[in-house]
């Protein structure tokens, strides 16, 4: 059982990582009574650390249930990694990477969640009638194996499964790049954020919502779509909001002369 209180972290012991991930691509599977997430991480070991020989590769995980892992994909045998209430450690990276250990090489993990269960409010869980989630200050590790630190920055392609009818609505970070049908009136969405970002700014909402929409043009004239989503008995309650949303865009312009680089920008209240 994990210790319930809070580690202090010092920044005297801070160290930086071993490996890095240039690109997280999630698939969710989002069920009544289970969630199936699969990741695959197209990670390298980090150049930056001199000398860098770790043959270890220690993922932060909890409350997860790992059904397999590959590596390059064939699938690592359990006697070469260990799990435990709080990580998934692969052992002896070298002898199934070789040199893709600096080049690049992509780690699979297929891992099942019960967000349903899930009343920590951190990771994916539901709220009602939707999928939420939390992941600042250090709540992806609740959703699959992964390096969940600040320091350790990714470009995201998230795709969701889901019933179209209990979700019509599948959101996450980025532009929306494809969406379709399923078969059992199920339907999918992907997103893509192109950007690097740390894990605890991930955010994946699946829900039946309703969106006012409006416009904002950027100083070099970019047209981007700007959306509230919420329950359909708040739609008439999101006109403030999202005035205040275009004067902030604007005022980040104007004092920071920072210009939104994404196509749509999402609120979900």
């Amino acid at each position: 059982m994990r210790d319930a209180q809070a580690k202090t972290i010092y920044l005297k012991d801070y160290q930086i990582p071993a490996f890095l991930i240039d690109l997280t691509e999630l698939k969710f599977d989002l069920g009544e009574t289970e969630t199936r997430v699969e990741s695959r991480l197209h990670m390298r070991r980090n150049a930056e650390l001199l000398g860098n020989q770790q043959t270890q590769l220690r993922l932060d995980g909890q409350d997860l249930q790992l059904v397999s892992v590959k590596l390059n994909g064939t699938l690592v045998p359990s006697t070469d990694y260990q799990v435990d209430d709080d990580s998934l450690t692969l052992l002896n990276l070298d002898k199934h990477l070789g040199a893709s250990l600096d080049s690049g090489f992509i780690l699979e993990c297929e891992t099942l969640i019960k967000p349903q269960e899930n009343t920590s409010l951190e990771g994916l869980y539901k709220s009602s009638s939707m999928f939420c989630t939390q992941c600042e200050a250090e709540g992806f590790r609740k959703i699959t194996y992964y390096l969940d630190r600040p320091d350790v920055m990714s470009k995201f392609v998230t795709t969701i499964e889901a019933d179209r009818s209990r979700y019509p609505v599948l959101l996450s970070n980025g532009n929306n790049i494809a969406s379709g049908e399923a078969e059992g009136n199920r339907h999918w969405a992907t997103w893509e954020d192109p950007f690097r970002k740390p894990c605890y700014l991930f955010a994946l909402v699946a829900g039946d919502l309703k969106f006012i929409e409006d416009h904002f043009t950027t100083m070099s004239g970019r047209d981007i779509t700007l959306r509230i989503f919420v329950e359909a008995k708040d739609l008439d309650k999101c006109d403030h909001a999202m005035l205040s949303l275009k004067n902030s865009m604007r005022w980040d312009e104007e004092v920071y002369g920072r210009e939104y680089d994404l196509d749509i920008f999402m609120i979900v209240a």
